[in-house]
């Protein structure tokens, strides 16, 4: 690699002589999560990297036994007790998001094993997603007692139609690979030992295409994610609404205690 740099703990990017920028989910081995320094790194690291005149292509991969668990426990937690890190977290994945959509250069996810919430958005919002079979895409924003709200409003009713996108985003189930595929979730699905292969494979054609033609026909596509935004901003303002109340921290607790939540009344 011609060029390496850390942008938070256990989240690196490294750039080859191709013109492929590795951003990578870390630590190896563990379970990928996002806590305060690395959420706020995610939000900027798309026009970092457009910047740079060698990057003409970026793929998000991970180390980990997981792609990305989402926001850490410990930032979730902050998330329920304060509302000045609310706010700057809603700041961040409106960046995120909009980073993601308005970035010229193309995409590209890898996605191993489990994806969810924040890790889910990442996944979900490359250009050209790509599943290991045994990849588990998840939002499990409703079962923490939150609206869906960090990218899956804007997202998922494009990608698998609305009647799925409401299926899997209200029960908060999980979708395979395979179905992910065939759903239309993701671009591709293949073998979990040729995804990190087959992934760079992808941004390397990408990286030798027309930077110019590329940008444009990203951009132009992605008029269809600018019509939905009101949709997106108005979830965003919902889930974090969501965490200042009884069901954020009851769904946190059964998470901790790994037992079902017991939501009060309406």
């Amino acid at each position: 690699m011609s060029k390496q740099f850390t942008l938070a703990a256990h989240l690196n990017v490294e750039i080859g002589d191709s013109g492929v920028a590795e951003i990578i989910l870390g630590p190896e081995g563990g379970m990928p999560a996002a806590d305060a320094e690395a959420h706020a790194a995610l939000g900027t690291v798309w026009a970092q990297l457009e910047a740079m005149p060698e990057v003409r292509c970026i793929l998000i991969r991970s180390l980990g036994r997981a792609f990305c668990a989402g926001g850490s426990l410990e930032l979730v937690g902050h998330m329920l007790q304060d509302e000045q890190t609310r706010l700057r977290v809603m700041r961040e994945a409106r960046a995120m998001v909009r980073g993601m959509v308005e970035c010229e250069l193309p995409i590209v996810s890898a996605i191993n094993g489990a994806a969810v919430g924040a890790g889910a958005a990442l996944a979900l919002l490359a250009d050209i997603s790509i599943a290991g079979y045994r990849a588990r895409i998840i939002d499990g924003h409703t079962r923490l007692g939150v609206a869906a709200g960090d990218h899956a409003a804007l997202i998922w009713p494009l990608l698998c139609g609305m009647a799925k996108a409401k299926y899997y985003l209200l029960l908060c189930d999980s979708v395979e690979g395979r179905e992910a595929e065939r759903i239309g979730l993701v671009s591709l699905a293949v073998e979990d030992s040729e995804l990190l292969g087959t992934a760079r494979e992808v941004a390397a054609r990408l990286a030798a295409g027309s930077p110019r033609a590329l940008a444009q026909t990203k951009h132009s596509l992605n008029h269809w994610l600018r019509a939905a935004w009101p949709a997106f901003e108005h979830s965003l303002s919902a889930e974090m609404l969501g965490f200042s109340g009884a069901d954020a921290a009851e769904g946190l607790a059964a998470m901790k205690a790994k037992r079902e939540p017991a939501f009060g009344p309406r």
